[in-house]
């Protein structure tokens, strides 16, 4: 049972989102033999790795209905997916510049009967919309990613943070974040999950 890890720390989970996350092995196991999105010696690690780590952002922010998200560069579907199983009442804009990575988004998310996700082969700066929060892992360096999608946030605030950019990163961000000039919150991943795999991990909110 994959999905114990996940209802470990969010164990408010209803047993469709339980089943949901439970199927997310199989299908990605399957997807990444025809177009390797996750590094094959990680897919054992899918749970912890990648869909656990995405929903660091649940535990930094809860969305509330009606919340539009994008996910920019996505690659395989994170942190879009998860998260979208955890907030159905949201909707998810899943972006990602190669298409064959758009093409096992789309695979898992009708695999798992999501519809709140839409999935799109575009780059981040020519999405015609805006949202209240956009997300991210690990894409690129802070400034060039900021200047991609600042003019991409809706001015409708209905949360208890400002809508802005909320992304997961590793390593030592000291310098980027002085390049951003730009106010921003850092919380360290094992202020929310006691695995190892968390220990230089990251969350980074730059409120617009």
């Amino acid at each position: 049972m994959k999905a114990e890890l996940i209802k470990k720390y969010f164990p408010e989970i209803t047993e469709t989102q339980f089943q949901q996350f439970e199927q997310l092995f199989p299908l990605y196991e399957e997807w990444n033999e025809k177009i390797n999105v996750v590094s094959r010696k990680d897919i054992d690690n899918l749970m912890m790795h990648h869909v656990l780590h995405s929903l660091a952002i649940a535990k930094f922010l809860q969305f509330r209905p009606g919340t539009e998200i994008l996910d920019v560069g996505t690659g395989g579907g994170f942190p879009g997916i998860p998260l979208a199983i955890l907030f159905p009442a949201c909707t998810f804009l899943l972006v990602d510049s190669i298409g064959k990575k758009i093409k096992v988004v789309e695979g898992v998310t009708e695999g798992l009967g999501l519809t709140n996700v839409q999935a799109q082969h575009i780059r981040a700066e020519d999405v015609d919309q805006d949202f209240e929060f956009i997300v991210s892992r690990a894409v690129t360096r802070l400034s060039p990613f900021y200047n991609w999608v600042r003019n991409k946030i809706s001015p409708n605030h209905f949360h208890s943070k400002k809508n802005g950019l909320i992304l997961l990163k590793g390593g030592d961000l000291k310098e980027e974040i002085e390049e951003l000039e730009r106010k921003t919150k850092v919380v360290k991943l094992p202020s929310y999950f006691e695995e190892p795999f968390f220990e230089t991990k990251k969350l980074v909110y730059v409120p617009m």
